[in-house]
């Protein structure tokens, strides 16, 4: 009876730990060094709650269909292409003007204490 109790308990957690670990997104990830991103963020930490920072920006993301991600910047969407592997990420399309490869540098951080996952903007 105490293994059937047991093997509930996990049927119950292993599935919060796969959700927290499905996407190959999170984690931290930087720019390779002498990259241009012409202003643009050089590091990006993408967590599993949705959000992702850099520098001082947080913003809320959201995978799409067709290898898309969405990223809420102000008040839109703005959707990119995503390729990501175990060590790199690329990003294009969107308002980039050319790709973007990042390399995954560990896993993410949290969000910093009093900093909230930005609300969605109204899809559009």
């Amino acid at each position: 009876m105490k293994w059937l109790a047991v093997a509930g308990v996990l049927m119950l957690v292993a599935p919060v730990a796969v959700v927290g670990q499905e996407s190959p997104l999170v984690g931290t990830w930087r720019v390779a060094t002498g990259a241009d991103t012409k202003g643009g963020p050089r590091e990006v930490i993408i967590r599993a709650d949705s959000s992702a920072s850099w520098g001082e920006e947080t913003v809320r993301w959201r995978l799409k269909p067709k290898s898309r991600i969405a990223i809420a910047i102000g008040d839109e969407w703005e959707v990119y292409d995503v390729k990501v592997g175990a060590k790199e990420l690329r990003l294009s399309g969107g308002d980039l003007q050319e790709p973007i490869t990042l390399r995954r540098v560990g896993p993410p951080t949290p969000r910093p204490a009093g900093v909230s996952v930005p609300g969605a903007p109204p899809e559009g």
